[in-house]
């Protein structure tokens, strides 16, 4: 039977025109509710992806941790070659730097790539306001920058010639988090040197100014610097590339008048840039003797643009940090900062300087990948353990380690000839020396960086293919390194320019540095040392008689092996400073199984080519045949 009863509430779910309240129980003899029962219920098998469940298992992330800690090529180094007491007062500094890098600024870094700068040309009325937007983790980098005085080191100059290495040594902690502030902070140490060596700057108050913001170490009062230097032309031809024109004013200063095709750190509160100077009656010089150097105040006291206008923001495949645009210069105040027609030679000294910040950026970019993929390989487990446990992975990361430590030491070395050079301790070979291993430098660590760093996104598998990992963009941004500041090939000729403008004493003043740092191996107990240090001679005895012959085949043969040169030179440097780097009394085993793999490559590939025809007629004419194959002409 049914029995009815007013219990709850059902009106709305039976729909009944009233709330009535009624509860359905059916009792019968033969069917009782059924008992609960006093036994638990069978466990249910575990379901890893069932409902929101993401499985048991989640990789753990690579580490970042004291950067200079964990550098034991760069704390050597320094041990090895800073006096004690300036050592003693800039480690402190380094190990305090390199914490805050790990547990503060890698993530600023990549919080900068996550939101990338915007150009808003006009405001919603159609004014043209051309505000470029950043983002607040750029802002707190320049900040840092400051504070931590990345720029302001050299200049302050508290250890001599040594406050070079120093900076040298800080901000290659910095660069490979920067987010790429590491790029307008070389163009500023570029413009700092520019006005450290130039007479006007203690007699003109803008030029004081200016020189004093850009070593500041406030924050509120810290300028960087752009170089505008590229226009639509492109490329290291400056002379025949610039078509800004500068008019001059009643007052002494100019109004500019052009298009910059790449401004790199366009948000920059100054800026040095090229133009040609018109004379009253319109006329002006081509060529190099037509160009002058010129300094820019970007923003006007009212914050307004100083008659510049934004066109666009370059979409590039790395950098993408950095803010680089297309800018027209319509009347843009100006002054002028070289003697007239004297721009282009002074671009040199800023050269030498945002080159070796091209270089240090190369090698604190392989310097972290490979910190990050030791660590990741004791947390990353395949085929039931660590793939540190892999002898093939570790293999890997020791020819990484071996790249890495090369440019290291190739990086440091130069901020040693150079902070000689600019304290003006440096002899004339020293100076030779610095001359010609600067392009060396810059051209052959950003061909290693882009290696290295692709190798290490291997050792990541999927995820450094991932962008959320930051990874990938390590990769994009390396790849500049090799067109900034003059391409591979450029810097080939610049070598080769070196040599001829001092009659070979560059080349000279190298070798015998090659042999001084070799002689260090005679005292040794390390076997490999001696091994490593005879194929590196043997090398230089061999590059030595092909120069003298090279010199007999003209300046054709002389530009075909000019890329090849520039390898050799590079790579017997770099076994040289290794070895030497070894010698030393308190050097470990490692250091020296790393001087001898190095040295197991070929050492001078312009000896080889040259042995296989590379640079004769029927090489070029083969050069040729296959590039324009299948070509219409």
């Amino acid at each position: 039977m049914w029995r009815v009863t007013s219990t709850f509430a059902l009106g709305e779910r039976l729909a009944l025109p009233t709330a009535t309240c009624l509860t359905f129980r059916y009792k019968s003899s033969a069917f009782q509710e059924p008992k609960k029962s006093r036994q638990q219920p069978y466990p249910q098998p575990s379901v890893p992806f069932r409902g929101a469940e993401r499985g048991s298992f989640f990789q753990e992330q690579p580490n970042v941790g004291n950067v200079y800690q964990e550098d034991v090529v760069l704390q050597s180094f320094l041990r090895r070659m800073l006096p004690d007491s300036v050592f003693q007062e800039i480690s402190p500094d380094l190990e305090s730097f390199g914490a805050r890098v790990g547990a503060e600024i890698h993530e600023v870094g990549l919080e900068c790539e996550r939101n990338l700068p915007e150009h808003k040309p006009f405001d919603a009325w159609g004014n043209r306001v051309d505000q470029l937007l950043t983002s607040e983790a750029w802002k707190k980098q320049k900040n840092i920058a400051a504070e931590e005085g990345i720029v302001a080191i050299p200049y302050e100059n508290k250890h001599g010639p040594w406050s070079r290495v120093h900076q040298v040594a800080k901000h290659m902690l910095y660069s490979s988090s920067s987010g790429l502030y590491s790029c307008p902070l070389a163009m500023t140490d570029g413009a700092m040197q520019f006005f450290r060596g130039s007479p006007k700057t203690a007699s003109n108050p803008i030029f004081a100014n200016a020189f004093s913001r850009l070593m500041s170490r406030d924050p509120s009062k810290f300028w960087t610097s752009g170089q505008w230097m590229t226009e639509r032309r492109g490329g290291s031809d400056v002379a025949n590339g610039t078509e800004t024109l500068a008019f001059p004013q009643p007052d002494g200063s100019y109004k500019l008048h052009g298009y910059k095709w790449f401004s790199s750190a366009t948000d920059s509160d100054m800026t040095l840039t090229l133009a040609r100077i018109v004379d009253p009656i319109g006329h002006y010089v081509q060529g190099t003797k037509g160009i002058s150097m010129f300094f820019v105040e970007v923003r006007k006291p009212d914050g307004s643009l100083n008659g510049i206008e934004v066109q666009k923001l370059k979409d590039k495949l790395g950098t993408r940090q950095v803010p680089t645009a297309e800018l027209l210069l319509d009347g843009a105040d100006a002054i002028l900062a070289s003697e007239e027609g004297r721009g282009v030679r002074a671009i040199t000294p800023m050269l030498t300087i945002t080159r070796l910040h091209n270089s240090l950026s190369a090698a604190s970019a392989m310097r972290k990948i490979l910190q990050m993929a030791r660590d990741y390989s004791l947390r990353r487990k395949a085929f039931g353990k660590a793939i540190i446990d892999h002898p093939l992975h570790v293999q890997t990361l020791h020819r990484m380690e071996v790249d890495t430590r090369g440019a290291q030491l190739f990086v440091l070395d130069t901020a040693r000839l150079l902070g000689l050079e600019e304290t003006n301790q440096a002899t004339e070979e020293e100076s030779l020396l610095l001359r010609i291993v600067t392009p060396l430098l810059k051209l052959y660590t950003a061909k290693m960086a882009i290696a290295t760093i692709s190798e290490g996104l291997e050792c990541f598998g999927g995820q450094g293919y991932i962008e959320d990992t930051g990874l990938p963009g390590m990769l994009r941004d390396a790849q500049v390194l090799s067109i900034w500041e003059g391409t591979t090939n450029i810097l080939s000729l610049d070598v080769l320019r070196s040599v001829v403008k001092t009659n070979g004493q560059t080349l000279q003043v190298f070798f015998n540095s090659l042999e001084s740092k070799l002689e260090a191996a005679s005292q040794s107990n390390f076997v490999e040392l001696k091994e490593a240090s005879k194929r590196l001679q043997g090398s230089s005895n061999n590059l030595k008689e092909l120069l003298k012959d090279a010199l007999n085949e003209g300046p054709t043969f002389m530009e075909l092996a000019g890329r090849d040169l520039a390898y050799s030179l590079s790579r017997l440097y770099i076994g040289s400073l290794l070895v030497e780097h070894a010698s030393w009394t308190e050097a470990t085993q490692g250091d020296a199984f790393v001087a001898q793999r190095w040295c197991e490559q070929d050492l001078c590939p312009v000896v080889t080519n040259f042995n296989n025809g590379h640079y004769s007629q029927t090489g070029q004419l083969q050069n040729r045949t296959t590039v324009m194959e299948g070509y219409p002409q």
